[in-house]
């Protein structure tokens, strides 16, 4: 029988399998559905003894394509349906019958024949081959295996969609998933990012500061197991057991105490982190740079010459390739690994003096050396604290535990009273100020960032040092002393968690270690040191000495206290005119709502003020529904990115920039509302 493709086929757009794969499938198991076809007729009606094929023309297509191949013979027989000639029934009719009346199988359909193949001993990748799709599809589809089938069976029964199945197979806790299920199939909010972080809220991210430092591979020996999502981006997963995850982190930074402690310190203090500040009861003794040595020099200056190489090579280029660009940073860390020198200390220094031993941010062990307790100073040492103090911006991570009060453990502010709750509590009428804690957070983190900005600007710093001194010569009474003009740095003992981290914090702490790095020994060097900087730098370093006098702090005084809470409004009324100058921009310094430094410690009001402000009236409305904490979580998402500031953190003059952006980013709520 010779047969032909019709005309008559109403399949035009090509899609889905190619004709190369369902050749390679009919190969593999045969031709599965047989070819519908149709006797040719000539022009008086009477058959031609051709077949055209109105229906199957793709397996045609693939039948052909075998026989080219020579791996079926071209006399192989083929299922056909054959229409009688004069058919009533159209070959049109029969062609998109063929298209339109099947069905697509349903998910659940395939992940269960996926099981029952993998069951009767296929592997994933056979199973892969076998449908022309990657292991990765299989392997997504088999995880549904983990999903209850209670739930299965509400998916089965329509009553939940696909998107909410896949976030219920991040974990294999059936009890858990139908908990969850039972809470957000009576609520409005069932999206499957409410699922996924509602599974995984007593869990810990693989990027978190401690899974990094103690490294999966450790976590796993110890038989803490991880939760994975093959359907989203997860970052590497979560931690779903802390308690192994913090006992190896403790183990890890005990060993790492001993270490140190065998260097010869007299005392070593190790936690998972330190609050800001914690060193500036503390004396500092000096250390040395242990020099190059002369395989370590040969070595910088290879890479140096290796870096010009490259740089010159392409100097014309408008990028570099990117295998030439990951050595370029390559060679850039392998320089700074050997440029950062550690310090060696006097053994005499070190039997009295002692070391911190933390996690840094990025997963790393961080130590702090050379820090000498009040008791183990020398007499003449301590005369020479009592004159000032040389403030530092020693990095602590704050590891959200109840440290975040003054360092003696009393009020914060002044003795004899005590600060609002951490809280803002709910409000009957209108919205209260926010409480004294908060607030005092908040400005904590405004000061950090101002003092950064101060640093930078030499020129505003010399002209708020002159309107310090001409107020202190015209107005107050002048001092006994050659100059009566000092920096004394203000302690920020309240913080939130994440101001530790924050670009103003990394900014300080780079630049106050540099001029540490470039600072002579003793006074008459500094004074002939000092004298001969260029006028940039004596600016520069001005600006940055007295960036740790800058006080933008709100505090709740005392009705008695020897300073008034007017003192401290004048003192705020300054900080803005300092950073209206500045144009001081919090959202560029890295502040962004969050649960933690503030959403969390709000009214529903407030925080339905605040996404009303950034996103609009109809993402307002999306979460009212919410009990607090969800509205809070919910809305820490909805405000990502938005620019939005509380009223604390507002700079004069780039506020109202800032809210017509917030009120223009607010517009497509829907995009927001879908991610």
């Amino acid at each position: 029988m010779i047969t032909v493709l019709s005309q008559s086929n109403v399949r035009r757009v090509k899609s889905g399998l190619s004709i190369e794969e369902l050749a390679r499938d009919i190969e593999r198991r045969g031709l599965l559905q047989s070819l519908n076809v149709r006797p040719v007729l000539d022009d008086t009606g009477a058959e031609t003894g051709t077949y055209e094929v109105p229906a199957g023309g793709r397996r045609f297509r693939a039948l052909e394509l075998l026989v080219k191949q020579k791996k079926l013979a071209k006399t192989a027989p083929v299922p056909c349906v054959v229409r009688e000639a004069g058919s009533a029934i159209l070959a049109e009719d029969d062609s998109l019958a063929e298209n339109v009346q099947r069905v697509a199988l349903h998910p659940l359909d395939q992940f269960r024949a996926f099981r029952d193949m993998l069951e009767k001993g296929m592997s994933e990748e056979e199973i892969a081959a076998a449908f022309f799709v990657t292991p990765t599809v299989v392997k997504q589809r088999l995880r549904l295996m983990t999903v209850s089938d209670k739930l299965l069976d509400v998916y089965e029964q329509d009553g939940m969609k696909l998107d909410q199945l896949i976030a219920f197979s991040i974990s294999d806790d059936h009890a858990r998933q139908e908990q969850i299920w039972d809470i957000v199939s009576q609520s409005h909010n069932r999206e499957p990012y409410v699922i996924r972080r509602m599974l995984t809220e007593k869990t810990v991210r693989t990027s978190d500061a401690r899974a990094r430092f103690v490294g999966l591979e450790a976590y796993i020996v110890a038989g803490g197991p991880i939760m994975r999502d093959l359907f989203e981006a997860d970052d590497g997963g979560w931690l779903q057991d802390p308690a192994i995850l913090d006992r190896l982190v403790i183990e890890k930074l005990q060993a790492a105490a001993d270490d140190i402690r065998a260097e010869g310190w007299k005392w070593v203090e190790a936690a998972l982190s330190f609050p800001w500040g914690h060193t500036r009861q503390f004396a500092e003794i000096d250390g040395k740079e242990v020099p190059l040595s002369d395989e370590e020099t040969a070595r910088l200056e290879a890479l140096h010459t290796e870096q010009e190489t490259i740089e010159a090579e392409y100097a014309q280029a408008d990028e570099y390739p990117n295998e030439v660009d990951a050595r370029l940073g390559e060679i850039e860390h392998a320089i700074l690994a050997l440029e950062e020198r550690p310090l060696a200390f006097d053994p005499d220094d070190m039997a009295r003096a002692g070391a911190f031993v933390s996690i840094a941010s990025d997963g790393t062990l961080q130590v702090e050396r050379g820090f000498v307790l009040p008791e183990d100073m020398p007499a003449e040492q301590e005369q020479a604290d009592d004159v000032g103090s040389t403030g530092e911006y020693d990095h602590a991570v704050y590891d959200g535990q109840d440290d975040r009060i003054a360092d003696d453990g009393g009020d914060v502010g002044g003795e004899g009273y005590s600060i609002s709750p951490d809280v803002e509590p709910e409000e009957e009428d209108g919205i209260r100020p926010l409480p004294d804690r908060l607030l005092t957070e908040l400005t904590a983190w405004r000061t950090l960032a101002l003092r950064d900005a101060f640093a930078s600007n030499p020129h505003i710093a010399l002209t708020e040092l002159l309107h310090t001194l001409v107020r202190d010569v015209y107005w107050q009474t002048p001092g006994a002393d050659c100059l009566e003009a000092y920096v004394r740095e203000i302690p920020l003992p309240v913080h939130s968690p994440d101001m530790p981290d924050s670009l103003p914090a990394h900014a300080l702490r780079q630049r106050n270690e540099g001029w540490k790095h470039d600072l002579p020994e003793d006074e008459d060097a500094l004074w002939r040191w000092i004298d001969g900087l260029d006028d940039t730098s004596r600016m520069a370093l001005l600006a940055h000495c007295l960036s740790f006098g800058i006080n933008a702090l709100y505090e709740r005084m005392p009705a008695y206290g020897a300073v008034s809470q007017r003192s401290v409004t004048e003192r705020l009324k300054r900080a803005d005119r300092l950073a209206s100058a500045l144009s001081l921009d919090l959202v560029e310094a890295g502040w962004q709502p969050t649960f933690e430094n503030y959403l969390g410690r709000v009214t529903k009001a407030r925080i339905l003020q605040a996404v009303r402000d950034a996103r609009g009236d109809d993402a307002a409305e999306c979460i009212a529904h919410l009990k607090k904490p969800d509205m809070a979580r919910e809305a820490e998402r909805l405000l990502d990115g938005s620019g939005w500031l509380p009223e604390a953190l507002r700079t004069v003059g780039l506020a109202d920039q800032a809210q017509a952006e917030t009120a223009t980013a607010g517009g497509d709520m829907e995009a927001i509302a879908a991610e």
